[in-house]
């Protein structure tokens, strides 16, 4: 994955900021929305866009576009740089692939140790009980 060649490939648009802010807020488009077209990226190899298609399901649109938003700011600039932070991240996430878990088995001494540790727990519990008078 060249970090480079994914940001030259994402779609940016300025838009009107929602929410407080008075006057400025209704002449300045500081929100930003980017947009990255995932089928058709050259910086991902087709194994990766397979992977990211599954773990980026719910964030796709139909045309396999992924879409976020950052209006955090009052500076467009800065809510970019925020975009383009979290877009990262999301594609380094989700591009990690779990360990395959291999199942152990218990050791046969740690068996064997343990059922040791429980018959010394049920004859110390046994001698709490009161004697029984026949």
């Amino acid at each position: 994955m060249n970090i480079e060649n994914l940001i030259k490939e994402l779609n940016f648009k300025a838009i009107r900021s929602s929410g407080a802010g008075g006057q400025h807020v209704n002449k300045v488009s500081s929100k930003i929305e980017l947009a990255f077209d995932l089928e058709n990226s050259l910086a991902l190899s087709d194994r990766e866009k397979d992977l990211l298609k599954i773990k980026l399901q719910s964030k796709l649109t139909k045309d396999n576009n992924l879409i976020l938003f950052c209006d955090e700011t009052r500076s467009q600039h800065r809510n970019k740089e925020i975009a383009i932070k979290r877009f990262l991240e999301l594609i380094k996430i989700n591009l990690i692939r779990p360990k395959k878990r291999r199942p152990t088995k218990p050791s046969k001494a740690s068996v064997k140790r343990k059922a040791e540790s429980k018959k010394r727990t049920s004859v110390k519990k046994a001698l709490r009980k009161k004697p029984k008078l026949d």
